[in-house]
């Protein structure tokens, strides 16, 4: 039996939620588990907290020749026990941890749009100009 790290859609419509699973590679995508090593929730508002690993069970699966799918690939690398995103996930649970003064992660201003003078005042200025001119004419003509 050769075992996949992948993971398990639960959940509703519109509202996904999926345990990362160490599973049978022929079982169903919502089938009979072995162990749930954690789970992942893509609705979370803080992208860094919406993983949640048992590393050592990871670790544990993957010593013993367990193939992570490509996504828990991912996950792993960024969420398991020397991931690259550790800091940036506890900060996060950190700030879900407050929910009555929870302020989301901090966004940079949009750039300023810098608008074009209306092109209206060259035409104003030619039909003035033209005015005169008619003007001196007339004058003339007298």
């Amino acid at each position: 039996m050769s075992v996949r790290i992948r993971l398990k859609k639960m959940g509703r419509a519109h509202r996904p939620f999926f345990r990362v699973c160490a599973m049978d590679q022929r079982s169903p995508r919502d089938g009979r588990v072995i162990e749930e090593l954690g789970y992942y929730d893509p609705m979370c508002p803080e992208t860094d907290a919406r993983v949640q690993l048992k590393s050592d069970r990871v670790d544990h699966w993957l010593s013993v020749g367990a193939q992570p799918s490509e996504k828990v690939a991912v996950l792993i690398k960024k969420y398991g026990t020397d991931g690259t995103h550790l800091a940036a996930q506890q900060e996060a649970l950190e700030r879900l941890g407050k929910r009555k003064e929870y302020t989301p992660a901090p966004v940079p201003p949009p750039k300023p749009v810098v608008q074009e003078a209306p092109a209206e005042e060259p035409a104003a200025e030619e039909a003035a100009a033209e005015g005169e001119a008619v003007a001196e004419t007339e004058a003339a003509a007298e």
